[in-house]
């Protein structure tokens, strides 16, 4: 499934990731493989059936970003790297479930931090730039934010972020380019925005999501686990079983008390859709 991975060098991500076209031919076999599970074509999972693990992670806290109600009977906790380009995709499918299930408070939308330095070396203080535009607009100045910077980036390290593009400060300069300019966009102080984003104040928040997307299974980005108030029902154990031959054995784990589904990779609004809508009933 399309998403990033913490093994590995970065000269291998680049040589297996570095052409738009393997890019594009890896997007077209995962849309071939999405349009056959949907439509029936390959209903039979060989036998096998989707994997249950540990997925322990923390409920809504009082400081987490989120879109939709906290109480919301489904919570869908996405662990993100503000320069992978699949993270880039799913932004996009996350904010289509909240217009479609935000709206009614049946599912909302948290977001933790999980950058891969092997990867992105900017992503690191891109998410220190996320949590500062929290830190002085609160939950609606940090979507945002987001919202702007997820447009914006082409991912792969390709924001400009000033002084932190190469993490050699000129004397006296705070100036953190497009990560600036983006707070200047959404309304916020960008002088004291730079002032935090200097400070390293919040480094420490991102690693502990970080650390926390590991210990809940998390080996890649985007990951995602849903979080739901009942148990798992049958019709979604079967859903996430008949999967298994286009997304791969990996890719779904149901918790072990029944009550969490973790996915990993940036799979399309259509397949995010069918879960929820199960989970839902």
């Amino acid at each position: 499934m399309p998403n990033e991975t913490t093994a590995g060098s970065e000269k291998d991500f680049i040589k297996e990731y570095a052409t738009p076209l393997s890019i594009l031919g890896a997007g077209l076999l995962i849309a071939f493989g999405v349009y056959f599970a949907l439509s029936g074509a390959s209903t039979s999972t060989g036998g096998q059936k989707t994997a249950t693990a540990e997925i322990t992670l923390r409920g809504v806290q009082p400081d987490d970003h989120i879109r939709g109600s906290a109480d919301a009977p489904i919570i869908m906790v996405e662990f993100s790297d503000t320069e992978c380009p699949f993270c880039k995709s799913f932004d996009a499918t996350a904010r289509s479930v909240i217009e479609k299930y935000g709206a009614d408070g049946k599912v909302a939308w948290v977001y933790r931090h999980f950058p891969i330095p092997t990867l992105h070396s900017k992503a690191q203080k891109e998410g220190e730039a996320l949590e500062c535009a929290a830190e002085q607009g609160g939950n609606e100045g940090f979507w945002a934010y987001s919202d702007a910077l997820y447009s914006t980036t082409k991912s792969n390290n390709s924001l400009d972020i000033g002084v932190y593009n190469t993490g050699n400060q000129p004397q006296g300069s705070l100036d953190a380019g497009q990560l600036s300019d983006f707070a200047a966009q959404t309304g916020l102080d960008k002088t004291a925005f730079e002032q935090c984003l200097a400070s390293g104040k919040h480094a420490e928040r991102v690693e502990r999501d970080t650390i926390e997307a590991g210990e809940a299974g998390g080996q890649g980005t985007p990951y995602i686990v849903f979080i739901s108030k009942g148990r798992v029902p049958s019709e979604t154990r079967e859903l996430l079983d008949s999967l298994i031959p286009s997304v791969g054995p990996n890719t779904f784990a149901i918790s072990k008390d029944g009550k969490r589904i973790s996915m990993s990779g940036a799979l399309p609004f259509t397949i995010v859709d069918q879960l929820l809508a199960t989970l839902l009933k």
